[in-house]
C-alpha cells in the first residue's frame, strides 16, 4: 500500500512562456515554456516534490529525525532540513566535501532551518558516517529515517510522476520537456508519466550510470522504458564544474527572461537544450518545456558567484 504524501508546497507550479529566450536559442517565440519548479517552497527547487512522498513514508514509520546526505552544497539536504522544520522533526545532514564560510550558499539556510550538519572530508566514507549517526540517534531515543542521495527512490520519483500529470494538463501539445539529470529521480518520474520519447535529460555528471538509474526508477513506477533521450555532452570536467556552455546559457537565460540558473544543474541543462536546438533534436514549431529545477542558493556557494561579482564591480 502506498503511503500518502505530506503537503509541503503549492501545486501546480506555473508554466510560463519564454519568447525572448526561445528566439535566442533558435526557436519560434511561442515554442519555449518554463515549468517553474524553482518557485516551490524552501527557496525553491525540484526536491520538494520528492520530499512530500519521502517524508510521508518516514512519518508513517514513526520517524522523529530525518538523516540525509549529499555534497556540501546539496539542494536536497537544504530542502530536507526545511521539510523537517515544517513537519516538527529534527534533521541531520551528512555532507561531503570542503566547506567555505565565504561561500555559504545552502549551508546558511541549513543553519536557519535548524539542521545539524556533519561534514565528511573528501575521501572519507560518507555511508559509514551515516551509519554511525543513526546508531547515535537511536541510542539517544530518536527514530531516524535515512533519506537517499537526491531523494531518488521509487517513492521520491512519484513526485515527478505527479509533475508529469501537471504538464499533461498545462501543455497537452508538449513535444519535449528538458530536464537536468542528477541522481535520476526527476527524469524517471517524467518518463513514467509522459513517455521516454517526450523527455530529454541532460546529464550533469552526478552519477556514473544515469541511464541505468533512470530506467530502474521509471520501471519501478510501472513504466516500460525504451530509447531514453539522454545527452551526456554537457558534463565537462565533472559534476559541479562550470562549463563554458553552461556559463553562456546562464547569461542568455538571465539577459532574455530574467531567469536565474545555476552552474551545477540548470545551467548545464539549458546548455543541453541549446545544443539540442543546434543539432535538430529539438525543432522549431513544436512545444518545448524547460523544467527549471531550482537550486539558486547553490549559486552563492559556487566559485562562479565570486567571479560574477568581480565582473560587476569591474564594470562599475
Amino acid at each position: 500500500m502506498t503511503t500518502p504524501p505530506v503537503h509541503l508546497s503549492t501545486w501546480p507550479t506555473p508554466l510560463d512562456p519564454a519568447p525572448r529566450l526561445a528566439v535566442a536559442l533558435g526557436l519560434e517565440p511561442g515554442d519555449l515554456w518554463l515549468k517553474r519548479d524553482d518557485l516551490t517552497s524552501f527557496a525553491g527547487g525540484n526536491k520538494v516534490r520528492k520530499l512530500e512522498h519521502l517524508v510521508g513514508e518516514a512519518e508513517a514509520a514513526g520517524a522523529t529525525v530525518l538523516v540525509t546526505t549529499g555534497g556540501v552544497q546539496s539542494n536536497h539536504a537544504r530542502m530536507t532540513a526545511a521539510a523537517a522544520a515544517v513537519r516538527g522533526l529534527s534533521s541531520v545532514l551528512v555532507l561531503t566535501g570542503a566547506a567555505d564560510a565565504a561561500r555559504p550558499g545552502n549551508l546558511a539556510l541549513e543553519e536557519l532551518f535548524g539542521a545539524r550538519v556533519v561534514l565528511v572530508p573528501p575521501g572519507e566514507d560518507a555511508q559509514a558516517r551515516i551509519a554511525a549517526v543513526t546508531v547515535e540517534l537511536r541510542d539517544a531515543g530518536e527514530v531516524p529515517a535515512v533519506l537517499p542521495l537526491g531523494g531518488s527512490t521509487p517513492t521520491g520519483a512519484r513526485g515527478y510522476l505527479a509533475c508529469a500529470g501537471e504538464l499533461a494538463e498545462q501543455a497537452p501539445d508538449l513535444d519535449t520537456v528538458v530536464v537536468a539529470v542528477g541522481s535520476g529521480g526527476t527524469m524517471a518520474g517524467l518518463v513514467a508519466g509522459l513517455g521516454a520519447e517526450r523527455v530529454l535529460g541532460v546529464d550533469t555528471g552526478a552519477v556514473p550510470d544515469p541511464a541505468e538509474r533512470v530506467t530502474e526508477l521509471a520501471t519501478a513506477l510501472g513504466a516500460t522504458v525504451g530509447g531514453l533521450r539522454l545527452r551526456r555532452d554537457q558534463v565537462g570536467e565533472g559534476y559541479g564544474a562550470l562549463t563554458e556552455a553552461g556559463a553562456t546559457a546562464m547569461r542568455t537565460a538571465a539577459r532574455t527572461e530574467g531567469l536565474v540558473l545555476e552552474p551545477v544543474y540548470t545551467g548545464k541543462a539549458m546548455a543541453g537544450l541549446t545544443a539540442a536546438v543546434a543539432d535538430g533534436s529539438v525543432r522549431p514549431g513544436r512545444r518545448t518545456v524547460f523544467l527549471h529545477s531550482g537550486g539558486l542558493p547553490g549559486l552563492f556557494g559556487h566559485p562562479y558567484a565570486a567571479e560574477l561579482a568581480s565582473r560587476a564591480l569591474g564594470s562599475a
